[in-house]
């Protein structure tokens, strides 16, 4: 068993971890940063210190209805996405730890394709111009 780096825990609850495949377990929430834990493997564990992350990057679909997914930008390791079954509780006890500006909301579907369009045009605008 993996021991915790939590010394005081504020929240548990049931969510999934997207690491290639998806894994089932539970999601931690601490003094000391924010943990995932395998339901049936000990030896699959997520463990972020709150000193690591960079930015928390949520899905919000609805206009703030429907939190589909959320990730956690880490300054070494990459990006971790998980969800959860009650997104906004979670998000609210890691806005405890982290500063509000570093929680950001993902880009929409249309935000995507607006950007694709715009760096297409100015590519194509730059190859006109040689």
């Amino acid at each position: 068993m993996v021991e915790s780096i939590n010394t005081k825990v504020d929240l548990v609850i049931d969510a999934t971890a997207f690491t290639g495949l998806t894994d089932y377990g539970k999601i931690m929430i601490g003094d000391k940063g924010f943990e995932f834990y395998h339901a049936r493997d000990p030896r699959k564990f997520i463990q972020i210190p709150w000193e690591e992350v960079k930015l928390v990057i949520a899905s919000v679909m609805f206009k703030g209805k429907w939190i589909p997914r959320y990730a956690i930008e880490t300054k070494k390791n990459g990006t971790y996405t998980f969800s959860s079954k009650k997104p906004k509780k979670v998000l609210r006890a890691i806005k405890e730890y982290i500063e509000p500006e570093y929680i950001v909301h993902s880009l929409g579907f249309f935000d995507v394709l607006k950007r694709a369009f715009k760096s297409f045009m100015t590519k194509r605008s730059a190859k006109k111009n040689k």
